[in-house]
């Protein structure tokens, strides 16, 4: 791992906590009411407690002495969270960067004062995710679920151990995705989450929960907003979310468990193949099984990141002799939808994107999205949350 490593100076055991969940105790990420790191109590001159505890399975509890400083982070709804607690200049590596950076600006183009800078960051990936890439960066936290990562090559969970041991404590839940079954290392002790509970647990290694809670009340404001207007089920449409490639549809599901259809089960469409159960996350089927289900309305995942041209995706569908009868195609509802992989900033604005999507009528049109552009502006009376409550929140905590 290229030599000794210094003793530790901000990081050590802390009594009683399991390996699995030793944390550090870590310098932080300040926020903008949190005062200086060293802060000391005026009447006293004695050091001020800011430490906090963070619990998520299956790391257990872990205990910080300051909001970390620098977060090691792969999938990017970790980075969307760290952005909404105030902290997104922490983030020191994302699953592709400009794919995943692009995307959460596109969205945060509508909040005033929010932006995150992606350029320069490593692709944990790209990398080989690898030890010693999590040595070489030296972070105070890993946003990455340790049952996740022992599904990787080269990775143990004695690997895991000295990480957590010698850099710092991993802090993430993979598997609360898709309620699929974690590795049997970790079974045991492993829990499903929403998305908006997996956010209020990063909240507490921030030293943010009140910031959480505000975000959460506008999400939970959407919800009832969405849930007070949906068509009686009769009337809704039937919908697939799929990714287009080379003749094939990659489908995923609308209204199973999990935090990745957390912007489509709520809107309670009727999935057009809702019977199939794929051995893995997601089947694949050509155009002709596509165009026996005829779904109403197709929501493309990825469509509004920069990796997908939708106007190119319509274009071939066009050009095939199945794929030009789909009613979705012909009725102008092949749309660009988000990514699986949302934090709560990017979850209320793809909630809003797909009720526009799925139900026009009820919620708005959803306007015409060219390849590459931001979020599309939305007039005021039709914006299905409150922008500027949420920069607010973001930016100034209020």
């Amino acid at each position: 791992m290229g030599g000794k490593r210094e003793p530790f100076t901000r990081r050590q055991y802390l009594k009683g906590a399991s390996t699995a969940a030793a944390a550090g105790l870590l310098a932080g990420c300040a926020s903008p009411d949190s005062g200086d790191a060293d802060a000391t109590n005026a009447n006293t001159n004695t050091p001020v407690d800011t430490s906090q505890m963070a619990t998520l399975a299956p790391v257990g509890d872990v205990t910080f002495d300051e909001p970390p400083e620098s977060a090691f982070v792969l999938f990017p709804q970790y980075a969307d969270m760290a952005v909404a607690l105030g902290c997104g200049d922490t983030v020191n590596s994302l699953y592709v960067p400009e794919m995943s950076g692009t995307t959460m600006n596109h969205y945060y183009e509508r909040l005033d004062g929010v932006s995150f800078e992606w350029e320069g960051l490593p692709d944990p990936f790209g990398d080989g995710l690898s030890k010693e890439q999590l040595y070489n960066l030296d972070s105070d936290v890993h946003f990455l679920d340790p049952a996740y990562l022992v599904t990787q090559d080269n990775w143990s969970v004695g690997d895991i151990e000295d990480i957590t041991t010698n850099v710092a404590p991993f802090f993430g839940n993979f598997y609360s995705g898709t309620h699929s079954q974690p590795p049997e290392q970790y079974r045991d002790a492993y829990e499903y989450y929403t998305l908006w509970e997996v956010f209020g647990h990063v909240a507490d290694v921030f030293g943010e929960r009140e910031r959480a809670e505000a975000l959460r009340e506008v999400h939970d404001d959407l919800l009832a907003t969405i849930e007070a207007d949906l068509p009686p089920e009769e009337d809704r449409p039937t919908a697939v979310r799929v990714t287009y490639s080379d003749g094939n549809f990659y489908t995923y599901h609308l209204n199973k468990p999990g935090y990745w259809l957390a912007d489509t089960r709520p809107l309670g469409a009727h999935d057009a193949f809702a019977d199939e159960d794929w051995s893995s996350l997601w089947g694949t089927v050509g155009y002709e099984t596509m165009l026996d289900a005829d779904p109403d309305v197709i929501l493309h995942l990825w469509g509004a990141t920069p990796n997908y041209d939708m106007a190119s995706v319509r274009e071939q569908l066009r050009n095939s002799d199945a794929g030009g009868r789909l009613s979705a195609l012909e009725n102008d509802r092949v749309y660009a939808s988000g990514m699986r992989y949302q934090g709560p900033l990017m979850n209320l604005f793809q909630l809003e994107m797909t009720a526009k999507q799925l139900y026009p009528e009820t919620f708005g049109e959803w306007p015409d999205y060219q390849n590459g552009d931001h979020y599309p502006e939305i007039p005021a009376d039709e914006q299905l949350f409150d922008r500027e409550r949420v920069a607010n929140i973001v930016t100034d905590g209020a």
